[in-house]
């Protein structure tokens, strides 16, 4: 599948700003991997907080980016995925190993080990110019929207 932008991703994702974490998607083999972009910019209002002069994005924002990116995958061949929602329930072996500062644009790689007809396994990898900046083991489950 060739490169989807933003307008893609929000007609696949619930999410909105500031809340959404994917820019743009690179490659997608469905039911199985997902290529994805998150540009970090300064303006981003985490950063306000997380660190006043040092701006750093918090791990845990790593990984809904991955998370976010898995959705994507998942979501992407469902007719109806506007009445589905992707939950993100776990998060196993997460390690992060560099920094990621506004400018840093991460590569977030995600592939399915297991998929259910209601839950998944993913895997998941952040780079920043080739560099390992995170990578876990994410779970999450596959629920109708509430109306």
């Amino acid at each position: 599948m060739g490169e989807m932008d933003v307008r893609w991703i929000l007609n696949s994702l619930p999410h909105r700003y500031p809340f959404l974490l994917v820019d743009r998607v690179l490659e997608l083999e469905p039911r199985r991997r997902i290529v994805a972009i998150k540009n970090v910019t300064a303006n981003e209002p985490f950063f306000a907080g997380h660190f006043p002069g040092i701006p750093i994005l918090p791990g845990v924002l790593i990984l809904e980016s991955m998370a976010q990116a898995g959705a994507v995958l998942l979501l992407q061949e469902m007719p109806d995925r506007r009445s589905k929602l992707v939950y993100f329930t776990g998060v196993d072996a997460a390690r992060f190993r560099r920094i990621v500062v506004p400018g840093d644009q991460l590569r977030l790689d995600v592939e399915v080990l297991q998929l259910r007809a209601r839950a998944c396994r993913m895997r998941g990898t952040a780079t920043v110019d080739g560099q390992l900046a995170a990578e876990a083991e994410l779970r999450c489950a596959l629920a109708e929207r509430d109306p």
